[in-house]
């Protein structure tokens, strides 16, 4: 019996494996451009049903083949999966996806597809996948996907429905159906073995998709044409006059009148909604890396000098006095003040309100690996030197209030004595010790330092604190930017906590990556172009140009049909997360202009600029026909008084449809309208309306 047994088995694994080959096909590398034979050891797809397929390469250039795959199917097909294997002939030391596939079961979904693309490189070649665009926006009926598999060394493009297992990573799902007809699928592969690509694999990725879809599009007026003041006139509008009871917050504070826009309003609180509001979170006023009311209140001040707007104006300075009001120990000093909130109960339904100014409290940022309390969470170190990096620009550019630049300068003196011997600075310190905590010791978190010291250095002319920055950008050259480690707070512990007990500090083994957030890539960008410029040392300039492009490869270079709203030039977050049009993108517009000055590069222009025209796209307003489509789908009751709303960003859970699933509900102005409104009226101050709201074009710039 045990003889009979095992032959019947293998007879089984036999016709198993006979089957599988006949839906596998290979090609012929042969036919492959010699330069790619070197490159590549293999490739091969499955069949759709019965139909093997046929496979056309064409040659683009010596760096550049399309590989075009169609099936004719005579019937519908059902088939939950469909994948092409690429298989290169070297063993890559680096790899690189758009988001995380832990496991076997995980794929890079197409909901994630900003700026699609697999890199892999050693230190002799790249190789590069990016899928034909043109072909999946032709309204396919089949979700795309991608996966990177760096154990077994296979990058795979494929076709597959998907879900949404963790916040934010997506699995294969059952039930993909190709209809009778021709189904195509094709991609890109891009090889290069010169030595500025090594160094930086995603400076021809971003070139290669912005000069196929991005372009064209920037060029005919997306994601929004012309003067984008209507936009900035609906925030202030909505945040001063038609939500100015429910945004705006004046109190004393030590005998001051200080005032601030709250931090978090909801669409319970729109005037038109027809129930009792329900606060979604404490009642606060934030200085901190997002939240920022001492930025957004600098935007305030551009705008209402510009309109001599004298009631503007008062509130832009009342935040500022707010901002100095923050108490301090030893330096160090607080990150939030909020109210105590309670909950009330109305007809039997409870209801969370503040319990007002009176009651109120300083705190830090809650997001943190230690406590969700904000009265007992640490000081967050990055907050701190964000808020004073903002307070030395509102010195330098708006008004020369000494008051500024001393709060500074006593931060800065306490935040030397913590560095640590390696130059990277600590994260978190114990709020009543002021030791630093363990965690992320290494965090590219340290590059704001080094962007407040720089500036500070350049007003005071005192070299300690441009040397405990170079120091510390060094540190975070050698140990963060080849490595990719773009580990912050955001990373781990906001709302895509996947990885926060396992993975930090470690790479994702299949992946070979680390659980990346584009925040970090922004912060050392802007702290290596500094560096640049007070050094005139080309190091730091191609290192930031390096982690500018990989920072790139996080905005969306395309307009998906499968995104019912404007998408060019917007922002994701990280490689775990689901975010379109993100609102960080209005802190990243400038940066990427500067440096397409700094290289003369009409990409990096447009897309700053596509970055900053994004910031509005979600606003609720007649403006943005699609976004306000959305917004009336889902909260039906929206009406002139809610124009301005607008959510941080769109699809934020990795799902979408044009019936509003996608949309949010709620606002937050320091990281969103007021501080898109920031960004704009900056851009404005900095380059002149006709650069700004043109094509980009470098002689258009006005001096300022």
């Amino acid at each position: 019996m045990g003889l009979r047994l095992t032959f019947f088995l293998l007879l089984i694994s036999f016709f198993s494996l006979e089957t599988n080959a006949q839906r596998i096909g290979n090609f012929d590398t042969e036919k492959l451009p010699v330069e790619f034979q070197r490159v590549i050891n293999n490739i091969r797809h499955d069949s759709l049903g019965n139909e093997k397929g046929i496979v056309n390469i064409r040659k683009v250039n010596d760096h550049v083949i399309h590989v075009d795959i169609s099936f004719l199917l005579d019937k519908n097909v059902s088939q939950n999966d469909w994948q092409v294997n690429i298989k290169p002939s070297f063993k890559p030391t680096f790899n690189w996806s758009p988001h995380l596939t832990p496991t076997d079961k995980n794929i890079i979904a197409q909901h994630v597809f900003r700026s699609p693309a697999l890199i892999v490189s050693d230190s002799k070649q790249v190789l590069i996948a990016i899928p034909d665009l043109d072909i999946l926006n032709r309204n396919h009926p089949v979700q795309w996907y991608m996966d990177m598999d760096a154990e077994r060394n296979i990058l795979t493009l494929g076709m597959s429905e998907s879900k949404v297992t963790e916040h934010v990573i997506f699995e294969r799902n059952a039930g993909a159906v190709y209809p009778q007809g021709k189904v195509e699928f094709g991609f890109y592969l891009l090889r290069y073995n010169d030595k500025e690509t090594l160094n930086d694999p995603f400076m021809r990725t971003t070139t290669f998709l912005w000069n196929h879809w991005g372009r064209e599009l920037f060029e005919m007026g997306n994601p929004i044409r012309g003067s984008l003041m209507p936009y900035v006139k609906h925030t202030y509008d909505w945040a001063f006059k038609n939500w100015k009871d429910q945004v705006w917050q004046q109190f004393q504070l030590d005998g001051k009148t200080v005032g601030a826009p709250t931090f978090i309003v909801n669409v319970t609180q729109s005037p038109d909604y027809p129930g009792l509001a329900d606060e979604r979170e404490f009642r606060s006023i934030w200085n901190q890396a997002w939240f920022s009311s001492l930025r957004s209140a600098s935007g305030l001040y551009r705008y209402a000098r510009r309109t001599k707007n004298d009631s503007l104006m008062k509130k832009a300075l009342m935040t500022k006095e707010l901002a100095l009001s923050f108490p301090k120990k030893k330096g160090f000093f607080y990150g939030l003040i909020g109210t105590d909130m309670k909950e009330v109960e109305i007809d039997g339904k409870k209801y969370s309100r503040s319990e007002g100014w009176n009651h109120d409290f300083w705190g830090n940022s809650n997001r943190n690996p230690y406590t969700t309390d904000p009265k007992t969470s640490p000081f967050h170190i990055l907050d701190m030197s964000w808020t004073s990096l903002w307070m030395l620009r509102w010195y330098e550019e708006l008004e020369k209030d000494k008051r500024l630049l001393n709060y500074v300068e006593d931060y800065a003196d306490s935040l030397l004595k913590i560095q640590f011997a390696n130059g990277f600075f600590p994260t978190w310190l114990d709020l009543k010790t002021l030791r630093p905590l363990k965690e992320l010791e290494v965090s590219p978190e340290t590059s704001v330092s080094v962007s407040l010291l720089l500036k500070l250095y350049k007003i005071t002319g005192e070299e300690k604190f441009r040397s405990s920055a170079l120091k510390a950008m060094n540190a975070v050259m050698d140990s963060i930017v080849l490595q990719g480690r773009w580990e912050d707070f955001e990373t781990y512990w906001s709302c895509s906590r996947i990885g926060s007990k396992n993975w930090v500090g470690h790479k994702v083994a299949r992946n070979n990556m680390y659980k990346q957030n584009n925040f970090s890539m922004f912060w050392t960008a802007e702290a290596l172009l500094d560096c640049y410029h007070i050094t005139h040392d080309n190091k730091y300039l191609d290192m930031g140009r390096r982690a500018l492009d990989e920072l790139l490869m996080t905005q969306a270079s395309w307009q998906p049909f499968f995104i019912p709203i404007k998408a060019l030039g917007g922002f994701g977050v990280m490689n775990a997360d689901g975010e379109w049009n993100d609102a960080r993108q209005s802190l990243f517009a400038e940066l990427i202009i500067k440096y397409g000055l700094e290289f003369k590069d009409q990409q990096y222009i447009q897309r700053g600029l596509a970055a900053m025209r994004a910031s509005f796209v979600m606003m609720y307003c007649p403006e943005n026909p699609e976004t306000k489509k959305q917004w009336e789908d889902k909260w039906p009751f929206f009406g002139p008084k809610d124009y301005g709303f607008m959510m941080e960003n769109y699809g934020h859970g990795g799902e979408n449809n044009s019936k509003g699933l996608g949309i949010g509900e709620f606002t937050i102005y320091d990281w969103g309208n007021g501080a898109a409104s920031e960004a704009y009226n900056r851009l404005l101050d900095h380059y002149g309306e006709k650069f700004v709201d043109g094509n980009g074009s470098i002689i258009s710039i006005e001096k300022r």
